[in-house]
């Protein structure tokens, strides 16, 4: 299973351009990816979203790092080394339907990827339906309040850092799934949180 997790200009895979991705094999966390690329020319630059993940207008412009579709070409070169391929995260989604974008405006005509995917909200909102814990609602949208952090919190494990690093949400994925799916810690850097069921 490829954990992804996508920093992007805004929210429209149409309109807008990947700014970082941050990825690990979790037959194999060790085996981890984080890159940086300059949004293509054109790109939709929404302001919210710098706010969420840290970056500035400069450095996502910055005509020396590389470019999304070499961004993404290395993403698929990474993922194709592991022996499952699932993509999963937090709104996972959203993350593959960018780099999908991003693969056809860089020319590619094999997404090597399925349509299916993980994703850690419904494994949460299953886990804990099956313990007998209410899933939490936002009271004015009425829908479910798990996002990211409250997954976290939920397995034992703080808040992500702000700025949102896409290499840090995909080892915060990671080990949600592996508390979620199997019951046991993965990654060194959450060692010091005890799973809370």
């Amino acid at each position: 299973m490829i954990i992804v997790d996508v920093e992007a200009s805004g929210v429209s895979y149409e309109k807008c351009s990947i700014v970082s991705v941050g990825a690990l094999d979790l037959a194999n966390p060790s085996r981890q990816m984080y890159a940086e690329c300059r949004i293509w020319d054109g790109a939709h630059i929404e302001d919210g979203a710098l706010e969420v993940n840290g970056f500035t207008r400069e450095q996502i412009t910055d005509p020396s790092k590389q470019s999304e579709a070499d961004l993404v070409r290395a993403f698929i070169a990474f993922a194709e080394g592991a022996d499952e391929q699932t993509l999963a995260g937090q709104n996972v989604s959203f993350d593959r339907d960018f780099l999908r974008a991003a693969a056809v405006r860089a020319g590619h005509t094999n997404w090597p990827f399925a349509h299916r995917t993980l994703d850690t909200h419904t494994l949460c909102y299953m886990h804990m339906v099956k313990r007998g814990v209410v899933p939490p609602t936002d009271p004015v949208k009425k829908h479910s309040a798990l996002n990211l952090d409250a997954v976290l919190n939920y397995c034992g494990i703080p808040d992500e850092p702000d700025p949102h690093n896409a290499l840090t949400g995909a080892k915060s994925h990671a080990e949600v799934i592996s508390r979620l799916l199997y019951g046991k810690k993965l990654l060194p850097e959450f060692e010091n949180y005890a799973l809370p069921w």
